[in-house]
């Protein structure tokens, strides 16, 4: 493999990448408001000759290249968070600007950097010959991903029946490979009270304040120590053999989970009456170790909830929001944790198509990005959750991450990618499948895997 010949191809394309993620970023395009980026990026696929074009019933476009039987998978989410405060950016999100090293705006690494590149290094591939005999490539533009995490590839699973040898998902990586990421979940707790007249509150049973009691022991959860001086342990515990036996090294690795209350909502008949429910959203990070129903019952058996009795529910949220093209896919709001071993092919592959391109050290195209890189491994994990809790975590479809972008920039203001970062993962993604070695494969890659749940989603 020519690997000048492909690093002077991703550069020849810098221009065209350039310009092809401004165009998607001048589409706004949060969940399920995708439609327009859709019709940008397939006309992108079928300008640069791709064999087959396609958008699928949840509204995912799907370009292809190859004809083997076996696929490689380069995926990229191209829905994005809303901008937030307009007053906290700088310049127009939308339209924003770009300089020598770096482009601005909603979605340039968060994450439709990644579908430049990865557009883009299919386009190398076929230019240079260099999809392997047997194999196609499939670039996947995948929607809801900010909304749901996964669920675009569970209806690429279960209804468009593909089933890939494995998947580079192009999420930001810093300039880093990335082998898996904690999972999460979403938690609802329901409280329920009595509502009286606000002149004499004794009169009912006020959901807020037995809600604030609860509050607190979800913070302690979070924020305590996991020794006997405390009577709920925080989640610190799971890097512990004490509490972990079986896997305080994974968890070691990807970091301990997180417990964070992100929502409140409440019903009173009016501002001058006691409040007759409350609910909570929680948003619940897990490590290796912790299972959904670990999660579960650990909220269930807090202090205060238990002190509430039947009065509190406690409960995994569910969703079932109609895509851009009408289609819904429901399924749980639950998303395994996973890790690939370091050694399986498909990390290997990319390892190896780094250190033949750019060496064996992150790529800092900028002081800023230097600042995030230095330092840091080159093959670790992702901090947020990825359409791998799908891919790897849910049907042990191998997956593995390299993307442009820094984890930082995703869902904050001012927003920027770098140029470099283009090039660098389009010239990777175009080597990968030359590399792979699939006699290297073994029966499982994973070095762990969280349980499902017993609901049959299909």
């Amino acid at each position: 493999m020519d690997f000048e010949k492909i690093k002077q191809a991703a550069e020849g394309y810098k221009v065209d990448m350039v310009r092809f993620l401004r165009e998607m970023i001048s589409h706004p395009s949060e969940s399920c408001e995708e439609r327009e980026v859709v019709a940008c990026i397939k006309a992108e696929m079928e300008k640069l000759g791709y064999d087959k074009v396609e958008v699928d019933g949840l509204g995912n476009v799907i370009g292809w290249m190859g004809d083997g039987d076996k696929i490689i998978a380069i995926d990229s989410h191209i829905d994005t968070v809303g901008i937030g405060n307009i007053a906290n950016w700088t310049h127009d999100p939308y339209k924003g600007y770009e300089d020598d090293d770096i482009i601005y705006g909603r979605g340039g690494s968060d994450q439709e950097g990644g579908m430049a590149s990865a557009v883009y290094g299919a386009k190398i591939m076929k230019d240079l010959d260099l999809i392997p005999a047997g194999y196609k490539i499939m670039v996947v533009g995948s929607v809801q991903e900010e909304d749901c995490d996964g669920m675009c590839w569970q209806y690429i699973y279960n209804k468009d029946k593909i089933v890939p040898e494995f998947v580079i998902s192009t999420e930001p990586t810093d300039g880093g490979i990335y082998r898996g990421h904690r999972g999460r979940m979403e938690i609802r707790v329901d409280v329920k009270g009595v509502s009286c007249h606000g002149s004499a509150p004794e009169r009912g049973d006020n959901a807020i304040y037995k809600m604030a009691d609860i509050l607190q022991d979800v913070r302690a959860l979070n924020e305590n120590p996991a020794d006997d001086s405390v009577e709920i342990k925080g989640l610190v515990k799971m890097l512990d053999p004490k509490y972990n036996p079986e896997h305080y090294e994974d968890a070691r690795f990807l970091g301990r989970g997180t417990c964070t209350t992100s929502q409140i909502f409440y019903t009173s008949p009016s501002r001058c009456a006691v409040a007759d429910s409350c609910a909570i959203s929680i948003d619940r990070r897990m490590t290796a170790g912790e299972t959904w129903d670990s999660c579960l019952e650990e909220i269930r058996n807090l202090p205060n909830v238990k002190k509430y009795g039947d009065d509190v529910k406690v409960s995994m949220y569910m969703y079932d929001r109609p895509s851009w093209t009408g289609e819904v896919y429901e399924t749980e709001c639950f998303f395994p944790t996973w890790i690939n071993k370091e050694t399986a092919p498909h990390v290997q592959a990319l390892v190896d198509a780094h250190h033949s391109l750019w060496g064996d050290k992150r790529l800092m195209p900028t002081e800023l990005a230097a600042s995030k890189r230095e330092g840091r491994p080159l093959t670790d994990k992702w901090t947020f959750s990825t359409n791998g809790v799908a891919i790897q975590g849910r049907y042990g479809i191998p997956c593995v991450g390299f993307g442009p972008g820094a984890e930082s920039q995703a869902h904050a203001p001012n927003e920027i990618t770098w140029k470099q970062d283009l090039v660098t993962c389009a010239a990777v993604y175009a080597a990968v499948p030359g590399l792979y070695k699939e006699e290297n494969k073994t029966a499982d890659v994973t070095q762990f895997r969280a349980a499902l749940t017993d609901n049959d989603i299909k």
